[in-house]
């Protein structure tokens, strides 16, 4: 999309601040430059930066300068983040943030309330050995074992529908041990976490992708509780733990500019 003359704003995320900032030492997204600043309403900002109106596309390259952003304000404040390529409308950009943060004011106040003192944590959980997983599963199911023996040897054309049978029985097996190990990974997890939320497992090795809202007095509990999993399983699984971060999966502020 072909950017308009006049900038419009990029938002970033919504924070509890009465005052004008600005953010040094973290690039903002895109090629317009300028500070990263608040744009104020009473006690609500919005930290924002110079933008064409353009859709911004989901590349690395953008996606890590929107979250840097956010990470370096999270430094200082509870933030609200904003879904991704944000961007106001130029002909009255500011005037029209001032408007978002009034009119949902009640609305931002609440999350911010029930994001204060908390951040986010992630945990992705894979099996070391797939090939291992595999013959586990075939040597608990006798059912699978009879199959694969049944055709064994046999030429592929006369064992089509039997063959997808099998792989079917293979893959209702490996979901149910995917999700026995992924509850036994998450029970000690979430008695710690405020809040949990599992997301979708993006490939076959993965047992959990987890992301849990954690209060920062309960942080170190829950450190501790993934290093113990990791002393349990490791031998069977390969666990990667990231955060803080901003709570990506608890809050995700869009914006439609017609209703402000």
């Amino acid at each position: 999309m072909r950017p308009m003359e006049h900038p419009g704003k990029y938002l970033y995320c919504v924070v509890r601040c009465s005052e004008e900032r600005t953010f040094e030492d973290v690039a903002p997204i895109g090629e317009a430059g300028g500070p990263i600043q608040t744009v104020v309403n009473d006690d609500l900002a919005a930290v924002v930066s110079d933008s064409p109106v353009v859709e911004y596309e989901s590349t690395r390259t953008n996606m890590m300068a929107h979250e840097r952003v956010q990470e370096k304000v999270m430094r200082e404040f509870t933030l609200l983040p904003v879904r991704f390529g944000t961007v106001s409308n130029p002909a009255s950009s500011t005037q029209g943030i001032r408007k978002l943060l009034e009119n949902r004011s009640d609305e931002f106040h609440r999350l911010l309330a029930d994001m204060e003192e908390k951040v986010e944590v992630g945990l992705k959980a894979f099996w070391r050995d797939e090939k291992a997983i595999f013959d586990e599963v075939v040597t608990e199911n006798r059912g699978i074992q009879k199959l694969r023996n049944a055709l064994d040897g046999k030429p592929l054309q006369a064992i089509h529908f039997d063959g997808i049978r099998l792989g079917e029985m293979v893959k209702e097996a490996l979901d149910r041990k995917r999700a026995a190990e992924a509850a036994s990974i998450l029970v000690p997890l979430r008695r710690i976490a405020y809040r949990t939320m599992e997301t979708p497992v993006l490939v076959d090795r993965m047992i959990l992708n987890a992301a849990f809202l954690v209060d920062k007095s309960c942080e170190e509990d829950f450190d501790q509780a993934v290093a113990k999993l990791d002393e349990e399983f490791g031998h069977r699984t390969v666990f990667k733990y990231i955060g803080p971060v901003p709570p990506y999966n608890f809050v995700n502020i869009t914006v439609n500019w017609d209703e402000t």
